[in-house]
């Protein structure tokens, strides 16, 4: 069973817990979303697997996951990023934020969420188990589709889509 990172407010652990009952009772745990650009200023997104236990077949950032108990999140991100999307490469710190979420399947997310970008201009091998499908979209063209489908896209990723910080990195 898949161990979480619960954290306080300031991001301290303060213990650990199996991922399914962290969403279920709403804990705040700690997470991270990896955005990738490619040299044309486009962000790699996934649509998430048909067979993953929340926020399936919706459209999110290139990758997201936990670190494991005594991981570092520089490995975490990287095996993750492996994992998901058969990229090798270590994202860059950029900043973090919590927040909740109501979920499907009666699951919450709490998270203190670590966003980290880098850059990719290939072609993902995704692991299907994980990612449905894949593509780069402009961060303008990804905007309005989130207008106008905010169905279609994870509670989390909208919110990083908003995020001030975002600016600055996408500048």
């Amino acid at each position: 069973m898949e161990q979480v990172i619960l954290v306080d407010e300031r991001d301290n652990a303060v213990g650990t817990l199996e991922k399914m009952e962290a969403h279920r009772k709403g804990l705040l745990h700690r997470a991270f979303s990896i955005i990738l650009f490619n040299t044309k200023g486009e962000l790699l997104l996934q649509k998430r697997s048909s067979t993953k236990y929340h926020s399936a077949r919706l459209w999110t950032n290139t990758c997201c996951s936990h670190p494991l108990p005594d991981e570092t999140m520089a490995d975490a991100t990287r095996r993750r990023l492996k994992e998901e999307m058969g990229i090798d490469l270590q994202p860059e710190f950029a900043y973090k934020f919590i927040y909740r979420a109501a979920l499907d399947n009666n699951l919450v997310e709490h998270e203190y969420d670590h966003v980290y970008v880098g850059t990719f201009d290939g072609e993902p091998v995704v692991n299907k188990d994980e990612v449905e499908d894949w593509k780069f979209m402009s961060l303008g063209q990804l905007r309005e589709a989130v207008k106008q489908h905010p169905e279609a896209y994870t509670a989390w990723f909208k919110l990083i889509l908003t995020h001030p910080e975002l600016n600055k990195i996408a500048a």
